[in-house]
């Protein structure tokens, strides 16, 4: 198996990072201006609308932590809990599919839930205080 070095580590975190990012930053739209069909999946979850609020703020905090190399690490800490989250609320609550968008939604939290888990990885030596 191939050894990453730390500049292929670093480019393929800014990637993820980036791709998390913007995921992230687009659907922000949805959540904060009420579009309906962010308004029935916090209805659904019974936390409609300071849920719904609440996690776009988190989601936009955390899109800005993955932007920086300084603070990726914590980024990827925090969409690795909204996602798993995100992921949970689909299976138990939600279904894959909501309002006919054939999983999209399902497969982008999935997708950013496994960037994250990478980017954990990959920014785990950095993480690490110096000795």
């Amino acid at each position: 198996m191939p050894v990453l070095t730390q500049t292929m580590k670093s480019r393929l975190s800014t990637i993820l990072s980036l791709f998390s990012a913007l995921v992230l930053l687009q659907t922000l739209f949805f959540k904060f201006s009420g579009a309906s069909e962010s308004v029935k999946i916090f209805s659904t979850l019974g936390i409609e609308p300071w849920g719904r609020i609440g996690t776009g703020t988190i989601e936009f905090i955390v899109a800005g932590l993955l932007l920086f190399p300084i603070s990726r690490f914590l980024g990827a800490v925090g969409g690795f809990g909204l996602m798993v989250g995100a992921v949970f609320s689909h299976i138990a609550f939600l279904g894959i599919v909501v309002d006919n968008d054939g999983g999209l939604l399902f497969t982008l939290a999935v997708t950013v839930l496994l960037c994250c888990i990478a980017i954990l990885n990959l920014e785990w030596d950095r993480s690490k205080p110096p000795t």
